[in-house]
């Protein structure tokens, strides 16, 4: 080993900041490398570009190589023949309505660390450091003593020994705290709540709906360039479009176009992912950028290790996916005088639900009701879409290739899911190729497979009925023929990529959780819980149904 590689890591003096705010807040930064800049983190940093101009502001490097700390003072200043440590916040002091000022512990040790880094430095002794609250106008002294410097090295140890570990530290136990945290999305601490104390009417800081868009490129020959922080779309004929790099969360490049190196570039700094689907529709791969995550991955494959683990999750898998397969018919049926035609089927899928719970079956016996709920789903389908004289006839799943243009649409749709299910794994830090229910027996990622399982129906079905029975669909320019199999056109991709990306904007009340939120969040809610599920706090999972 390199002797350098062996050298333990510097930890900043910011991250014991976060260490003594919430020890999950650190380990989420600094071990797994997860930040998210709020408006608050905005707010503070112009807030130390923006200082007023009485302040004498020096911004000053420390590095201690026998503490292992390094960090960035505010202000050192001489008074009285002393140095002295400077911090400035942005918020009140503690107790500011009150005549007793103090400062918050957080910042206590910050600037504690800060005068132990300059005692090094200077070879002599810090004695005070002081913070300055910019919303009450109040500076408040810190006294460095003994019992400082112990706590700063108490503090140096817990940290390295949490980088160490690959479990979560716990939430914090005030509450308070997570309300004003940045990383309070990806953590979920109110959903542990309501796991741990089944507490209700939760706070809502998972966010309802995603500000970006999904780029889809269809016409052959696009050739998508950079320019700055945009992207610049060019077709065979000359014509430009441009494409802010702010405004969309993925590029999906159908067929046979072109992405430039620079443009890649662009879009790996900004965290865009970018997928590529053949002609006729078929999953190819991604690009993701996916610094970090080894922590997440770890507790993965402990946990997929655990036979009685991916048994429970493959149950509530299965259960989520037959159960609204046989809500969606139930809805679809309901006051018709057709209901009865398809009570065999339903009473399958019942039975199969009956089944999955009771005879707690291993894998194969999944496979099996999973097998024979969606025989049954599939043929009341047909009986629903079946409407006589109508040339977009359904008459039950095929596939690979599809042979008639209802099942080209939903080979596409599932295409579609796929590649966000893809997407929402690699975003949350998973590896999506070690799933708990399928098995590795295609180029497809198993556990984007499982992942798809609790969406089928929500977000791709949905879709084929309801245009099928509004005859959104003209079979004549919409659908490719070739002998016995059937693709859609370039214009019937379009139809079906507005339906699909309308459908993920349309929002929902998750059963559980008790919040609304777009099906396009509700794909990463779900991956998050999984999460949870092998790391210390199962229980959300699979939760969801279709109404």
């Amino acid at each position: 080993m390199d002797p350098a590689e062996s050298i333990e890591p510097l930890i900043r003096v910011m991250a014991l900041h976060a260490l003594e705010y919430c020890e999950r807040l650190y380990y989420l930064e600094e071990v797994e490398e997860i930040r998210i800049a709020d408006k608050a983190v905005y707010d503070g940093r112009r807030f130390h570009q923006q200082l007023p101009e009485y302040v004498e502001i020096t911004s000053y490097p420390l590095q201690s190589d026998t503490l292992g700390i390094f960090g960035k003072v505010d202000c050192v200043r001489s008074e009285g023949g002393e140095w002295i440590p400077f911090e400035y916040k942005k918020g009140h002091s503690k107790n500011y309505e009150k005549d007793k000022i103090d400062a918050w512990p957080p910042d206590k040790l910050q600037v504690a660390a800060y005068a132990l880094l300059l005692e090094e430095h200077f070879d002599r002794t810090i004695s005070e450091g002081r913070i300055y609250y910019a919303a009450d106008h109040r500076t408040v002294r810190i006294l460095i003593n003994d019992e400082m410097r112990e706590w700063v090295k108490r503090s140096i140890e817990r940290a390295r020994y949490l980088r160490k570990t690959i479990k979560r530290p716990p939430i914090s136990k005030n509450e308070r705290l997570c309300a004003r945290c940045s990383l309070a999305p990806v953590c979920l601490p109110e959903e542990e709540r309501l796991i741990q104390e089944g507490k209700e009417d939760l706070p809502r800081y998972f966010p309802p709906d995603r500000d970006q868009v999904d780029l889809h490129i269809l016409q052959h020959g696009t050739t998508i360039r950079r320019s700055s922080g945009t992207f610049i779309l060019e077709n065979r004929e000359g014509i430009i479009e441009e494409v802010s790099s702010e405004s969309i969360g993925s590029i999906t490049i159908h067929g046979h176009s072109q992405i430039t190196t620079q443009a890649i570039h662009l879009a790996s700094m900004k965290g865009i992912h970018i997928h590529w689907m053949t002609s006729g529709g078929k999953y190819v791969g991604s690009l993701v950028q996916s610094v970090g995550g080894t922590q997440r991955r770890l507790r993965q494959y402990e946990g997929l290790t655990n036979e009685s683990l991916t048994i429970r999750l493959s149950q509530s898998l299965v259960y989520s996916k037959v159960e609204s397969q046989l809500r969606y018919i139930l809805r679809l049926t309901r006051g018709t005088k057709e209901r009865d035609h398809h009570e065999e089927n339903l009473q399958i899928m019942r039975e199969s639900l009956r089944r999955i719970r009771s005879d707690s079956p291993k894998r194969d016996g999944l496979l099996g009701y999973e097998g024979m709920a969606a025989k049954a789903y599939f043929n009341s389908l047909s009986l629903i879409i079946s409407e006589e004289g109508n040339p977009m006839f359904f008459n039950g799943r095929n596939r690979r290739p599809p042979r008639d243009p209802a099942n080209a649409i939903l080979s596409f749709l599932y295409s579609l899911l796929y590649r966000d299910a893809v997407q929402a794994i690699v975003t949350v830090g998973l590896d999506p190729t070690i799933g708990f229910y399928h098995q590795p027996r295609s180029q497809a990622y198993p556990l984007a497979l499982d992942l798809m399982e609790l969406f089928r129906v929500m977000l791709c079905d949905t879709i084929l009925v309801g245009t099928i029975h509004r005859r959104q669909w003209d079979v004549e320019k919409d659908f490719e023929t070739a002998g016995k199999q059937v693709w859609l056109s370039e214009e019937g991709k379009k139809k079906a990529i507005r339906a699909y990306e309308k459908r993920k904007q349309d929002t929902w009340k998750h059963p559980v959780v008790g919040y609304s939120l777009t099906y396009d969040r509700t794909m990463e809610l779900e991956v998050r819980l999984l999460e949870k599920e092998w790391s210390g706090v199962p229980g959300l999972f699979a939760m969801n149904r279709i109404r």
